[in-house]
């Protein structure tokens, strides 16, 4: 799944996440991998804002977590195409 050898059984082990993100998406009522892999992720970015403390590193770690892939590599090569995306949605920092 997801480039996932097998499907983790907890968001907190799926690639840049722990305990505080699974805390996060239960307070936007998601509650399992499949409800996090259901979710569209930007439309998870945005629900996610909703909650202090959210910035962008949430946005780059939800899209490592669907790849598998350190939120680290999502920041270096795809920052602008990320930004530019939360522009359009009328939600990127300031």
């Amino acid at each position: 799944m997801y480039g996932y050898p097998k499907t983790p059984k907890h968001i907190r082990d799926l690639n840049s996440f722990g305990p505080k993100c699974e805390e996060i998406f239960a307070k936007v009522d998601i509650h399992t991998v499949q409800d996090f892999m259901n979710i569209e992720p930007f439309e998870l970015y945005q629900k996610s804002l909703t909650i202090k403390g959210v910035g962008l590193n949430l946005m780059y770690a939800i899209l490592g977590a669907r790849e598998n892939i350190s939120w680290l590599e999502i920041k270096n090569t795809r920052k602008l195409e990320i930004l530019l995306r939360l522009d359009d949605m009328g939600i990127a920092p300031k």
